[in-house]
């Protein structure tokens, strides 16, 4: 009986003390008085913003010109318009709202600060004292408005060669001394400032700085038609190969057939001009390093000047907007992708806008029906079901591949050796 009650004791002092010490440290917390946190608002007059941008850009008589227009924006007024419309119908975040009494931002005035922020690379804050909308505001409006351009116009301006863009492309590759080729292919590096430092080590390149690849194809008109976007920089060009998914559609059935002739040769399977470091495929023809004879000279002549369209597209797509020049300081890799995705769209929509005034090609001869035409896309279906598909060893065949270099060799002295 005495150490039951014992325990009892013990027992009811540990409460006690346990509530003495609960009293005392409630007594010290609520003593203290936690200063609330309000947020600073700042009247930034965003009509006047909206007024002065009108009266700047949109109006009839407007203070700057349709060239300083294109200048500022990277595009032409109508392609502006075009995109500022397709948002604010289809997204509620670009409509203009009343909710207090008082209108919200228009659609204008985020689209503006978005283009602002693409075309000159700087923060997001440097947009306020013209638009009037602050810096999480326009975090906000780049973020929303490359989730919107990638759903309304990514599947348009970012898709493979339809027939008739295939058979055009052929045309310009034929008229160029390369039947078959239907754009030159290469890499581009984006530094990424604010890469975690978990990841620098996979991510930095030669020159110490973490970067993200992007794979691209482009043609003559600097379309871009294949995009890759995200391995770290230390892959180099063969390494990104292996991730691509650029011969995924012919592989897989869903590109067009074509046919083509060289040197008397037939051929099935169109091809990259690529520099030296990728692999000698049949899909891919590059350079000759160090020509002996005069007809490899002016070979390697013709095909480096040529595999230029894709670094003029980098070049163009890097001055045109300067958020893919400058290093990138999202910590979102996921959001880094949608800006240069976003960059690409936009790039392939001013390409369209103004195609008519670059100097093409005349291909006007094949456009008429010629006989001449040696490419051509295939419309009927093979009835040898044994040979619908190409596989990967065809892809990589190297046999095929020094054929058609030999072929490329002679066309090309045939076509331009006169010239020289």
């Amino acid at each position: 009986m005495s150490s039951s009650s014992s325990d009892e004791v013990d027992e009811r002092l540990d409460e006690i003390c346990d509530e003495y010490v609960e009293e005392i440290y409630n007594d010290i917390v609520e003593a203290q008085t936690i200063p609330q946190r309000t947020r600073q608002y700042v009247e930034r007059h965003r009509e006047g913003g909206q007024d002065q941008l009108w009266n700047d850009y949109f109006s009839e008589d407007s203070t700057f010109s349709t060239q300083l227009f294109r200048r500022l924006f990277r595009m032409n007024k109508e392609l502006f318009l075009r995109l500022v419309h397709g948002l604010e119908a289809c997204f509620p975040f670009f409509q203009q709202r009343d909710a207090t009494g008082r209108w919200s931002l228009t659609a204008l005035q985020k689209c503006t600060a978005t283009i602002r922020l693409f075309a000159y690379g700087t923060a997001a804050d440097t947009v306020d004292e013209y638009l009037r909308l602050g810096e999480s505001t326009a975090l906000s409006c780049l973020h929303n408005f490359t989730d919107g351009i990638i759903q309304l116009f990514g599947d348009e301006y970012l898709r493979q060669p339809t027939p008739e863009d295939l058979q055009r492309l052929l045309d310009i590759g034929e008229k160029r001394g390369f039947p078959g080729m239907v754009g030159s292919i290469d890499c581009m590096h984006w530094e990424w400032k604010n890469c975690p430092t978990a990841w620098k080590g996979q991510y930095a390149c030669g020159s110490g700085k973490p970067t993200i690849v992007l794979e691209a194809e482009a043609s003559q008109d600097l379309w871009i038609w294949h995009a890759l976007f995200g391995p770290p920089g230390t892959l180099n060009d063969i390494n990104v190969l292996d991730r691509s998914h650029v011969f995924d559609d012919i592989l897989q059935g869903r590109a067009p057939r074509v046919k083509y002739v060289v040197n008397g040769h037939t051929y099935k399977l169109v091809y990259y001009l690529t520099d030296g470091i990728y692999p000698k495929w049949s899909t891919f023809i590059q350079s000759i390093t160090l020509p002996q004879t005069p007809q490899q000279e002016l070979f390697a002549k013709i095909q480096e000047a040529t595999r230029k369209d894709v670094e003029r597209a980098f070049g163009v797509l890097q001055s045109r907007f300067a958020i893919v020049r400058n290093p990138v300081k999202t910590l979102n890799k996921k959001k880094i992708g949608k800006i240069m995705r976003a960059c690409i769209i936009f790039h392939n929509m001013i390409v369209e806008d103004e195609r008519d005034g670059y100097s093409r090609i005349d291909i006007s001869e094949f456009e008429e029906g010629d006989a001449s035409r040696c490419s051509e896309v295939e419309t009927e279906r093979p009835t040898n079901l044994n040979n619908i598909f190409p596989t990967r060893n065809d892809l990589r065949d190297r046999q095929t591949h020094e054929r058609l270099k030999n072929d490329l060799i002679q066309n090309i002295l045939n076509k331009f050796g006169d010239e020289n």
